[in-house]
């Protein structure tokens, strides 16, 4: 087999970089919302020119778009964000699995039974939690390890100390979309789990919600 030309795997590189670039851009469209040009080049340490190439591409992908915000001076600014089609990136929990079956359990075995299911469900990753939860006793511990966990699942989570006290746990993608839309007794569940792993000295609840429009779910969490 002939071996490739410098040429061909400078090519090669580039091109494998270009990809790194824009996925890059897209997981940070992901966590943070809307972004410009000039913020994105400076979390990616590139140019803001060479961040507008890639946005653009991006665009002609229709994996993003943008809305124009006013600014004080010079001309408005660029927000860009991602488009449904991105989801592709991110896991989906096997979707259209999930809902066959809450649709099959609901019609087997009526309200009663998948109600049955998500207790059933709820307890096995109350206990999968606590049991990962052990030697953590701070708030701050328990809250950390709950991210690692949650984002290893695909939630995207992170937390956020606010100026009052209280924390904010973030989650930037619901990897269970699909599935709590049609059966909101599982963002019920997730709540219920939330407060018991992190203790009856916090009030948790849920300030954004993805199911309601929201471009993540977010929780605020206030010590007692």
């Amino acid at each position: 087999m002939a071996r490739k030309t410098q040429t061909q795997e400078t090519a090669v590189s580039c091109g494998t970089l270009r990809e790194r670039t824009r996925r890059a851009i897209v997981q940070l469209l992901k966590q943070e919302g809307c972004l410009d040009a000039e913020t994105l080049a400076s979390h990616l340490g590139i140019t803001a020119m060479a961040v507008r190439q890639h946005l653009y591409a991006l665009r002609d992908e229709q994996l993003i778009t943008y809305q124009e915000e006013s600014r004080p001076m010079g001309r408005p600014a660029k927000l860009w964000q991602l488009t449904a089609a991105a989801d592709r990136f991110f896991p989906d929990g096997y979707a259209e699995l999930t809902l066959s079956l809450l649709n099959s359990v609901k019609q087997a075995f009526g309200e009663a039974g998948l109600d049955r299911l998500l207790e059933v469900r709820s307890k096995q990753q109350l206990e999968s939690y606590n049991q990962q939860m052990k030697g953590k006793r701070s708030l701050k511990q328990r809250l950390n390890k709950l991210v690692e966990i949650r984002t290893h699942e695909g939630y995207m989570a992170e937390v956020q100390a606010q100026a009052d006290g209280s924390f904010l746990l973030i989650e930037n993608h619901c990897p269970i979309c699909a599935a709590a839309t049609v059966c909101t007794g599982l963002c019920a569940k997730e709540l219920e789990i939330f407060q018991a792993v992190l203790g009856d000295d916090t009030h948790i609840q849920r300030v954004e919600h993805i199911i309601a429009g929201e471009r993540r779910c977010a929780y605020q969490i206030i010590p007692h």
